[in-house]
């Protein structure tokens, strides 16, 4: 007999924005009944069901995390974390002291150091990692994932020389004699530093890297996830933990990263296959828990390294291009959607927003319109006006994180842009009063995965790492129930996960259950909220 479950005493946040809290819902096999005041829901569960009082806890239908790399997160959680390295001295401390832990190490991987840990014009070198560890590899992976940071020992590891050409869309920092640095950028980071950890990685390592990251969000109440780097490494760790339960702690929607070739035949190819692979997938193991929604193009690289496309130079000149040539990524994104795959596009620049939107409009175009395409653009920290004009046009998704403009990180951003701009990032109300659909995530592991941090900077606009810092731009803050919808809803929605993300009869009985109210609460108890309880159907 099916055990039915009345859960009462709570604000109940079912989801909307525009619906009123419940006080009650029940769940039974996996699925929501109802929900509403305590005596609507015992109406339609009748008197068999088990009653639970929360208490006066906070109900709301689990985070969905928008945009993340699960098993990046994974390995970076064991990696050394250099986030909280305010200097480059704390960062070869931190480097050193790793080192001095582990004396039969064969090499030291880091994550997530930031450029405003350098002096206004410095760089990284390997000769400043070989100050400290010389003897093995030292690679470490910049925040931002977009460059990677290695000592001498790293390159030669590596394989890369004076004579290793730039991959297409990536660089292989140089010195005047034409030797490489230690610093790789955007595709030479992922080809080089990425390529290299995953040949190095066992089976083993995947599965714990994977378990790392299914754990931390399930603790920070997250019940669902939107990949947004899958590769043929995530699929082999995806499908072995299939083939082991059955099942995935929750639901993953995937969106396969493609990387320019500059072979348009190599290019439409591997369209084809990751649709095959969709299908493959969804044919052995259904789409309950994985599914392959989509691509992923990298249209352009940072603001803090100067990468990011802009429509004018930053304030040393620089003007980059795309990182996809404009034909190549026009052939491809239309291919993808032909084949009915959703497009994610990373554009962090106002250049690359500006031709993301031409590459959805090429789409309809040619393929003509289509129910459910949802395509949407990844971060856009630096945007136009007439761009946010033509997503709210187009149904075009802004998938924000709001962890990236937390003000201590953004001196060096800003430095970069050195003019209007620099104040003008991020512009969450002005997509809010376009009517462009807003999902938020964190894009970890470049930024803190748990969802209160993301909260706590989308209400005030302040600092989760510093409280001494001033708000950025605070007219931009989300009203609270805006913000949650933005972090549960709205991202399954965005990725097309219609049977989740709600509190509602029939849908998925996804929930988590908080020890404070952010409808309600003063937002600086956000930075210690506990989740007390986390569910999924």
């Amino acid at each position: 007999m099916s055990r039915t479950t009345l859960f009462h005493g709570a604000t109940v946040f079912t989801g909307e924005a525009a619906s009123p809290t419940a006080e009650a819902f029940a769940v039974q096999d996996g699925r929501f009944l109802a929900a509403g005041t305590q005596d609507e829901v015992r109406a339609v569960v009748g008197p068999d069901a088990v009653e639970e009082d929360l208490h006066g806890a906070f109900v709301l239908p689990g985070f969905w995390e928008s945009h993340v790399h699960m098993t990046m997160l994974g390995e970076a959680l064991d990696k050394v974390s250099l986030r909280e390295c305010a200097t480059l001295d704390e960062i070869q401390q931190r480097i050193a002291e790793a080192r001095a832990a582990d004396p039969q190490a064969t090499q030291i991987l880091g994550a997530s150091w930031y450029p405003h840990a350098f002096a206004p014009g410095q760089q990284p070198t390997a000769a400043i990692l070989d100050a400290v560890v010389a003897d093995i590899p030292v690679i470490l992976d910049a925040n931002s994932l977009h460059a990677a940071w290695v000592n001498t020992a790293g390159l030669a590891a590596l394989g890369i020389t004076r004579d290793t050409p730039d991959p297409l869309g990536g660089q292989i920092v140089r010195d005047a004699d034409g030797e490489p640095t230690g610093l790789l950028l955007e595709n030479a980071a992922i080809e080089y530093a990425w390529g290299y950890q995953a040949a190095h990685s066992t089976e083993a390592d995947q599965d714990r890297f994977l378990d790392n990251a299914f754990r931390s969000y399930l603790a920070s109440g997250t019940t669902g996830a939107t990949d947004m780097g899958f590769s043929d490494s995530d699929l082999a760790v995806f499908r072995r933990r299939l083939e082991r339960d059955g099942r995935l702690p929750f639901p993953v929607d995937a969106h396969w990263m493609l990387r320019p070739t500059g072979d348009p035949e190599a290019d439409l190819a591997e369209v084809e296959r990751v649709a095959a692979i969709r299908d493959e997938m969804a044919a052995e193991f259904g789409t309950q828990w994985l599914r392959i929604v989509g691509v992923k193009l990298i249209l352009d690289g940072v603001i803090d390294a100067c990468t990011a496309a802009m429509r004018a130079p930053y304030v040393g000149g620089e003007l980059p291009d795309p990182l996809w040539e404009r034909e190549a990524a026009l052939r491809v994104t239309t291919a993808a959607d032909a084949r009915g795959l959703q497009l994610a596009l990373h554009a962090i620049g106002d250049q690359a927003s500006t031709l993301a939107l031409d590459l959805v409009e090429e789409c309809v175009r040619v393929n003509g319109p289509r129910e459910g395409r949802r395509p949407r653009v990844e971060h856009l920290e630096s945007v136009a006006q007439d761009t946010i004009e033509r997503m709210a046009q187009l149904g075009v998704t802004a998938s924000m994180q709001p962890v990236h403009c937390d003000p201590a990180v953004l001196d060096n951003w800003k430095a970069m842009l050195g003019d209007d701009r620099a104040v003008q990032g991020f512009p969450w109300h002005r997509f809010r009063e376009a009517g462009v659909p807003i999902a938020l995530g964190t894009d970890a592991p470049t930024a803190p995965h748990q969802a209160a941090r993301n909260l706590f900077i989308a209400l005030t606009a302040r600092s989760a790492f510093d409280a001494g810092r001033d708000p950025y731009q605070p007219e931009r803050v989300f009203d609270p129930a805006d913000a949650l919808e933005a972090l549960t809803s709205a991202g399954a929605r965005a990725s097309g996960r219609d049977g989740t993300g709600r509190i509602a009869a029939g849908l998925a009985a996804d929930f988590c259950v908080l020890d404070l109210n952010p409808l309600t609460d003063d937002p600086d108890e956000l930075l210690e909220m506990q989740v007390l309880r986390t569910v999924t159907g």
